[in-house]
């Protein structure tokens, strides 16, 4: 997810994407939608041109200007995000702005990259991600070059095209149609990495940015991957803690410890004996993915309750719904090309090994230091090591040199962006300031922090910056 600067020796966009003005549509519900033109190549922006999808809901009251939404992902879909924009802002920042949501390049409706059918899909996903034998490794290994064989194979044109520092020029492409001098953002896990991107390279057209669930962008591909698994281990142990409190709850060693180990052997039978749901085999990997899904909101874990308490008769049909939630799969079977584009985009943001012997290493490290995740996440990223397209940028950090105040917001126990990730990114960024939220649960604006949720509105609303390292309490 980190970038080097790309501005150096870079030609500048053709002058007339920038004099655009959207043309808006009624798309339902209040929302207006336009089509956004921007170049394929920023280093040959003559040559040819995407079409960035985008969606608005205009402004309540009196309007200072737009906002423009990013959920995460990468591979999140800003139209889905644009569309729930009235839980996504408070009243407060919708009635003064209008609320923007796009689908970066590759995303969704802009350009979307495509790599696998729907069945292959299906086929990687529930593969062993775990192995523990040569034919294991073997299968995974054949399975994760057809995932960057067939990248290559149906998105040639733009797969070296749509890491984050050309998403983040398109978003001052889109500033500009919209009429702003300057941004105002709100992103959300690596949404929070679009952002500072964005601020490094131009700085001077900041307005407010939040970053809510900060990405570390010094940390190599590796140390990211160990993070995050640690980052699921903390939240699972929160949750195991929780779950002691009921009566009936199904982690039966009634130790945080203990519990831990539950989970691990529940995933390492599935890897022999596959639960069942509803005419799928429960995989492992599907059982990993099932069990961390609820771990992002707190109010998804009596989820995470049910679904540990069907598997322990047999049944992985709610780990299974769980799974499908997390990587885009509808009932049907279709996928949106959410699982393709994180994949694309993470390979070429920055550099992965591209050694086998590597993975083995850095995987059995991860998986010793987070027994049950380590080594899952690790393995997940392998079709990097495969990668058609060199990664265009390395990792170092992000400073926005000469960047107004910008907010960065972590969650004490972020299980997909863990907290000393948020104060990585606050304290590399020149004016990074820095909020936190001791509590649970992937980001905190508008996830039951009265605390953030206020500090966030007046900084968006009003310009005024809390003092860098405020604390919101999880109980107030």
């Amino acid at each position: 997810m980190t970038l080097t600067p790309i501005g150096c020796g870079a030609d500048p966009p053709s002058p007339d994407v920038y004099d655009q003005r959207l043309a808006w549509d009624d798309c339902g519900d209040g929302f207006e939608c336009a089509r956004l033109r921007v170049p394929l190549d920023y280093r040959d922006p003559q040559r040819e041109e995407l079409s960035i999808s985008v969606i608005r809901l205009p402004a309540t009251g009196d309007r200072v200007g737009s906002i423009v939404i990013n959920p995460g992902g990468p591979g999140g879909s800003g139209i889905d995000y644009g569309r729930a924009a009235r839980s996504v802002l408070s009243p407060q920042v919708r009635d003064r702005f209008d609320v923007v949501g796009f689908d970066p390049r590759g995303v969704g409706e802009s350009a979307p990259v495509e790599c696998l059918s729907d069945k292959a899909l299906d086929a990687f996903l529930a593969l062993d991600a775990t192995p523990d034998s040569p034919a294991e490794l073997t299968a995974l290994e054949k399975a994760s070059r057809r995932f960057a064989n067939g990248c290559r194979a149906m998105s040639p044109r733009l797969l070296p095209h749509i890491g984050t520092a050309n998403a983040a020029r398109d978003m001052d492409v889109l500033r500009a149609a919209l009429g702003d001098e300057r941004l105002t953002y709100l992103g959300k896990s690596y949404g929070t990495h679009l952002g500072a991107v964005y601020a490094d390279l131009f700085p001077d057209r900041v307005r407010a940015l939040v970053l809510d669930g900060a990405v570390d962008p010094a940390l190599s591909r590796v140390e990211m991957n160990e993070g995050q698994a640690e980052g699921f281990a903390v939240a699972f142990r929160a949750y195991a803690r929780d779950c002691f409190t009921i009566p009936d709850c199904p982690l039966t060693s009634r130790t945080v410890d203990g519990a831990v180990a539950e989970l691990s052997g529940l995933l390492r039978r599935t890897d022999g004996s596959p639960l069942r749901g509803e005419g799928r085999e429960v995989t492992e990997a599907l059982a990993t993915l099932g069990a961390l899904t609820p771990l992002y909101d707190r109010r998804s874990w009596p989820v995470l309750t049910e679904a540990l308490r069907q598997a322990s008769t047999g049944d992985g049909t709610l780990l299974l719904h769980s799974a499908d939630q997390l990587v885009g799969r509808s009932q049907d079977g279709t996928y949106s090309n959410q699982t393709e584009a994180n994949m694309a985009i993470n390979c070429v943001d920055s550099p992965y090994p591209r050694q086998l012997s590597a993975f083995v290493k850095a995987a059995n490290q991860a998986e010793q230091r987070t027994p049950g995740f380590g080594a899952y996440v690790m393995w997940s990223t392998l079709p990097c090591a495969f990668w058609p397209v060199p990664a265009s940028e390395h990792n170092r950090p992000l400073v926005a040199r000469g960047a107004p105040p910008i907010l960065v917001v972590g969650t004490t126990r972020d299980p997909a962006t863990p907290y000393g990730w948020a104060r990585a990114m606050a304290s590399q960024l020149e004016s990074g300031v820095l909020v936190t939220f001791e509590g649970d649960g992937h980001t905190a604006y508008l996830n039951g922090s009265s605390c953030v949720d206020a500090t966030v509105d007046a900084y968006l609303v009003w310009g005024r910056v809390p003092e860098d390292g405020m604390r919101c309490p999880e109980i107030e």
